[in-house]
């Protein structure tokens, strides 16, 4: 068949700039999509603290201080290339350098111009498709910073038929709870003021604009990173207000679980670790792994103490809070041993730095983000925890299941497409599965496991179906293959 003319769209892309799972999606995805022959190019803003090392980039000539006006703001991009990791070569990288706009402290900020900085970068994108020559197939635009390109392609780009007459757009909702919500008197700032009567008119009423809002009524097809969150965001519960909206538009509204990056996070191949392993040879490769870990972090090894991993944004949509008292109390009774890495909110921080103090010989918490520690944990841990509150797809349950490291979450969004309930007398399942928002319900998976850790064997299968499981994007590529395919034919 013919080859797709794929324009992707992100804020984020691995290893370049990153800040969670949307960076790890916008690089894996477009690259597999390279292999396969089609036509992808991916954009990004430069951010101030784009990681450009060990990348041989290069300014585009022809894509040299390119104007763009934004109601009374007047601007200037220039763009520049580099290859897309893990693609073969087959993919481009650009990205949009505008330091007037996104030489800041972080990729995202609280800044007056939070809605010019995204803005500019979806008017860049078309731009530069048409001084590119090229015509794509479909934009496919991701979160609410992208959310805007599929009403520009209707309205400012309208008129360019040859380069977009045939476009369809695709947006991704990563995280629905970040939706870009700004003042209503942004929209001539948005250069929409011609168009605003193509806003949502209640929002607008009530003093809004909200981009994601927008890129659901105008996207031909609204996806998902999971089946099961695809279902929730179309519920009171989970929708965060644009239920409504998405109940309406439910026969466009599709979910895809993301797919891991086995060329980055695969026990066999993982340059961060101790001992590369595989199925074959889990056993020695995770006591090896583990002894490292305890070495690495202070903690005395045993290797009859199970190891618990935790690797995450420390934030509510974790639910972290559930593992206060279940944790302390586990700790205070049981040889086991924690390892914690990451940051966010101060409570939650605060408590696992409670925990270090309390058992220092049990608990070791990074705060902050360590990608080659990251590794070192899914590889040198036994259990790992996800007790997420909502969780649109997840990706370090899906590294666990490679690394043999058995999850314990609760049944939401991607945990509940990925993590089946341990069957003891089947001997089916990868993972232990709770139900319900509570300490309860993380203090029932906590014990299942601890239980089944003391049958080796049951270990072992449960290890063994976690690490048969192919969540690879090499399976993930061919449904969006196919999704794309509908919407061009």
């Amino acid at each position: 068949m013919e080859p797709l003319r794929i324009c992707f769209a992100a804020s984020e892309v691995a290893p370049f700039a990153k800040t969670g799972g949307l960076a790890d999606v916008s690089a894996a995805l477009p690259a597999r999509l390279g292999q396969l022959g089609h036509d992808v190019r991916v954009f990004m803003p430069l951010h101030a603290q784009t990681d450009l090392s060990g990348h041989e980039v290069m300014p585009v000539d022809f894509l040299h201080h390119v104007p763009i006006e934004l109601g009374d703001h007047r601007f200037h991009f220039s763009v520049f290339t580099t290859k897309l990791p893990h693609s073969q070569g087959s993919v481009d990288l650009y990205l949009i350098g505008c330091p007037q706009l996104f030489d800041r402290p972080g990729i995202y900020t609280g800044d007056w111009d939070e809605h010019l900085r995204f803005a500019l970068f979806s008017r860049a994108v078309l731009e530069c498709c048409q001084r590119m020559g090229w015509s794509p197939s479909l934009v496919h635009a991701n979160d609410w910073h992208t959310a805007l390109l599929p009403l520009y392609l209707r309205t400012l780009y309208a008129w360019d038929t040859e380069r977009f007459g045939k476009t369809k757009t695709v947006l991704t909702i990563h995280n629905i709870a970040y939706q870009g919500k700004f003042p209503a008197d942004v929209v001539q700032n948005l250069g929409l003021s011609e168009y605003s009567h193509k806003l949502y008119q209640d929002d607008l009423g009530a003093g809004l604009v909200n981009f994601l809002k927008t890129g659901i009524l105008y996207a031909d097809v609204v996806a998902t990173v999971s089946r099961t969150y695809a279902r929730e965001i179309q519920t009171e519960a989970f929708g965060e207000g644009l239920d409504p909206l998405l109940r309406a538009r439910a026969e466009s509204v599709t979910g895809i679980v993301n797919g891991a990056d086995y060329a980055v996070w695969n026990p066999e191949t993982d340059p961060h670790i101790a001992k590369n392993y595989g199925p074959d040879d889990v056993a020695e490769g995770k006591a090896a792994c583990k002894r490292a870990l305890m070495e690495e972090t202070g903690l005395p090894f045993d290797p009859r103490a199970p190891v618990l991993g935790i690797v995450s944004r420390l934030t509510a949509q974790k639910g972290f809070e559930l593992t206060f008292d279940p944790l302390t109390e586990a700790l205070r009774f049981l040889d086991l041993r924690l390892v914690v890495v990451g940051s966010g909110e101060d409570r939650l921080q605060d408590h696992f730095h409670w925990l270090q103090r309390t058992f220092p010989h049990k608990v070791f918490y990074w705060q902050g983000y360590n990608e080659p520690l990251a590794h070192r944990v899914e590889a040198g841990a036994d259990i790992f925890l996800m007790p997420s509150r909502f969780e649109p797809c997840g990706l370090n349950q899906m590294y666990s299941l490679k690394y043999g490291t058995v999850p314990i979450v609760r049944r939401t969004g991607g945990l509940a497409d990925t993590v089946q309930l341990w069957n003891p007398e089947t001997g089916d399942g990868n993972g232990f599965v709770f139900d319900h928002f509570s300490a309860a319900g993380l203090t029932w998976g906590l014990k299942a496991a601890l239980t089944t850790w003391k049958d080796r064997d049951s270990w072992n299968t449960l290890r063994a179906n976690g690490m048969r499981a192919d969540y690879s994007w090499d399976r993930r590529v061919v449904e969006y293959e196919d999704l794309y395919r509908s919407m061009v034919a």
